[in-house]
């Protein structure tokens, strides 16, 4: 026995890492599923209320920017206190909008309930504030654990979407709310007790090392590629005056413009065109559904192969993805659907499983999440636009032709910005690093 203690003693430091891992998968099913039901509540509430698609969009949009707001604060915050502070502040916020949407009467009691309090806590437990976390525990898996941890939001959609829709068509739409909140506060409160922001506070090392080692210290030293960048301590205010720091903003902000517009814009776009409720439903699920495979397969790949190539997939993922809705508005049918679906689901929703990886390996350090955090205003200001302009385009001509087409555009501006930020010439990845 003596020996079986001693060898799990040993590889304790591995597991808590992934352990993280997985209390992340559980936070980002549960907390991306909380926000993306509101594709699944607009509609109901548009028929209920009777308000315009501009304006029940709106609410979500509102949420992002109250977040983009505040996340230079959130990074702030992230730097001293850690993500358990963070999380749970999500947690007890996206809880209290969900449990107060029942009582919504008027446009604003829905900007506040659905929009500020849910888009808002769900920032707070999602992609953003893991990103300022998951990667200080790893270095020659960091794409794989984050693809990992994330595709936690596909799994959650797979078993939660459903769920949440046949609670809506059997109940109604204020029944879902409660569901999911009160799954909220049960499921992610007490996992996200056992976080820590560094392997370093608990007497580890990242990859699960329990000491440094000259091989460790080697294999982190063949990493770099960029000596005099990397002896800067990055500071926000340095950050802030390089070209790569806005480059990265440009980026990410013109990703979030596609990836949130037809998330909260294609239930009802696919049934305007022809398509069954259901067939709507499913089809958000299924784009989840396909995630799942994609991140964990693109984020690994990145290790290998570089996050730039890696997010030029998710680009053009996404590029496809609104090429295909156009088509459909012409010629509905079942072959572009599912081109929509996989190339949504596969290739664009593993542009997650990099961004905290770009990020950290051009600014990392002691001030990382101050830096992550002014950078998601780029992030959520983006998550927010998209949804608005696609619904006031719509209004304005009703067609979503014009603003899908806009949006192609922005998915090839985003992967140009990530190639003139070029973490590659800061920090290799591990399957190009030097030995």
């Amino acid at each position: 026995m003596e020996p079986e203690h001693r060898h799990w003693a040993a590889r304790l430091p591995f597991y808590y890492g992934w352990l993280i891992v997985s209390i992340a998968f559980v936070t980002m099913a549960i907390g991306v599923t909380a926000r993306t039901s509101f594709s699944l509540l607009m509609p109901p509430l548009i028929d209920e209320f009777g308000w315009d698609r501009g304006l029940a969009a709106g609410a979500f949009s509102f949420g992002f920017l109250v977040s983009a707001v505040l996340s230079p604060f959130v990074g702030r915050e992230m730097d001293r206190r850690g993500p358990r502070v963070v999380i749970l502040t999500g947690v007890v916020l996206l809880s209290a909008g969900l449990f107060l949407a029942p009582f919504i009467e008027r446009p604003w009691h829905l900007y506040v309930t659905l929009g500020v309090l849910v888009g808002g806590g769900a920032n707070l437990m999602t992609y953003t504030t893991h990103s300022q976390f998951l990667p200080n525990w790893f270095l020659r898996r960091r794409g794989l654990a984050i693809s990992l941890a994330f595709a936690g939001a596909g799994v959650g959609a797979i078993v939660l979407l459903p769920w949440l829709q046949s609670i809506i068509l059997s109940e109604g739409w204020r029944a879902s709310c409660w569901a999911i909140g009160w799954l909220v506060v049960l499921a992610v409160a007490p996992l996200n007790l056992l976080v820590r922001k560094r392997p370093e506070e608990i007497g580890l090392l990242p990859d699960g090392a329990a000491r440094p080692t000259a091989g460790s210290a080697s294999r982190l030293g063949a990493h770099i590629v960029d000596p005099a960048w990397v002896a800067v301590e990055w500071t926000l205010a340095r950050a802030a005056r390089t070209a790569r720091f806005w480059w990265i903003v440009l980026g990410y902000f013109c990703a979030l413009v596609a990836w949130y517009a037809v998330q909260v814009h294609q239930t009802k776009y696919l049934t305007e065109i022809g398509f069954t409720p259901l067939v709507a439903a499913w089809a958000l699920g299924a784009v989840s559904v396909v995630a799942i495979p994609g991140q964990i397969i693109l984020g690994s790949l990145s290790d290998r192969i570089g996050r730039e190539w890696v997010w030029t997939a998710g680009c053009a993922g996404f590029a496809i993805c609104y090429a295909a809705l156009v088509a459909l508005e012409h010629a509905p049918s079942t072959a572009l659907l599912y081109v929509m679906v996989f190339t949504q689901g596969f290739f664009g929703y593993a542009l997650t499983s990099v961004m905290g990886p770009i990020v950290v390996e051009i600014f990392e350090g002691p001030h990382y999440g101050s830096i992550f955090g002014t950078i998601s205003v780029a992030l959520i200001t983006g998550g927010a636009a998209g949804p608005w302009i696609a619904g006031i385009i719509h209004d304005a001509s009703g067609s979503y032709r014009l603003a899908f087409l806009l949006i192609i555009g922005c998915c090839v501006a985003s992967a140009v910005a990530i190639w003139l930020a070029a973490p590659r010439k800061v920090r290799s990845v591990p399957g190009r690093a030097r030995h």
